[in-house]
């Protein structure tokens, strides 16, 4: 039986580590506080900010929901960002994405300033990491691949890595902090040839392709560890599933992340981590 990487003790570390700063914070005055936008009502958008807010209660962060009508006009919701970029009582914007088709969600990450910008959507956070430069942040989803990597103590300076998915969100990214860390990383994605191949010669694969359970038995092998960062409903299964096929998996590779309960659930530990850091580089420089 392979060890189940499970999100729950990364996340309790975060949160252990983030509870003094954020006293720290308090006595200086600064309380850290995040802003959270979501346009529509999605029901994932929904359960992802509920879920937060719980971890933001549990860790004194302030936060503000920020709920617009799926109608609103891309120029409303820019200037409500600009709104809360000015506010010297905010320290995180977070906008849920997807956003609806009448709106460039382009122009509204780079309305954020980088400063501000929690989950790396902006140019400056993306600059930065690709660049290796310390700018802005990392996307929360592929720093909580590395947090539990690094936590478990799964080696990851030469290693061979396959990174399934090459959004912006999740897959560049997350190939860019492996990059940063000596990895040896190859990124496939739905034109790569031979994707069984690229999965079996891995020391670490990495799921982040969005299809339910396609990762079969088939295109793994003993001795490696599986991340598995999809989120999708099974509609034969009636129950959240990743892109891996779990119960087919499990019982050959060394180590795998369960979903729901993987890496899913160090997220908002992460997106918490990031408000925090953000309040207190704005204190250090007498910007809030």
């Amino acid at each position: 039986m392979s060890l189940r990487l499970e999100g729950a003790p990364v996340a309790s570390q975060i949160s252990a580590n983030l509870k003094k700063r954020v006293k720290d914070l308090a006595k200086q005055g600064v309380y850290p506080k995040i802003a959270m936008i979501n346009v529509g009502q999605r029901k994932d958008n929904v359960a992802y900010c509920n879920a937060a807010q719980r971890r933001f209660q549990t860790l004194d962060i302030l936060y503000e929901c920020v709920q617009l009508p799926e109608t609103v006009k891309q120029s409303e919701l820019v200037e409500r960002i600009g709104d809360l970029n000015h506010n010297p009582a905010v320290h995180g914007i977070l906008v849920f994405r997807p956003l609806p088709d009448t709106i460039c969600e382009e122009a509204v990450c780079d309305a954020i300033v980088p400063e501000k910008d929690v989950d790396g959507v902006d140019l400056t956070s993306m600059a930065g990491v690709y660049s290796g430069r310390d700018l802005g942040f990392a996307p929360c989803t592929a720093d909580a691949v590395l947090r539990l990597l690094k936590f478990y103590r799964i080696g990851i300076d030469g290693k061979k890595i396959t990174v399934i998915g090459r959004s912006p969100v999740i897959g560049r990214p997350v190939a860019s902090l492996l990059l940063r860390e000596h990895a040896t990383v190859t990124v496939c994605h739905s034109h790569t040839e031979d994707l069984k191949g690229a999965c079996q010669q891995a020391d670490i694969v990495i799921a982040a392709a969005g299809r339910a359970e396609f990762l079969k038995r088939e295109y793994f092998r003993s001795e490696q560890t599986v991340i598995d960062i999809g989120i999708n409903y099974s509609e034969e299964k009636k129950k959240i599933v990743g892109d891996v096929d779990f119960e087919d998996v499990e019982t050959l590779v060394t180590a795998i992340t369960p979903v729901p309960a993987g890496v899913g659930s160090i997220t908002t530990s992460v997106l918490a981590d990031h408000v925090v850091t953000a309040a207190e580089q704005m204190q250090r420089s007498g910007t809030c």
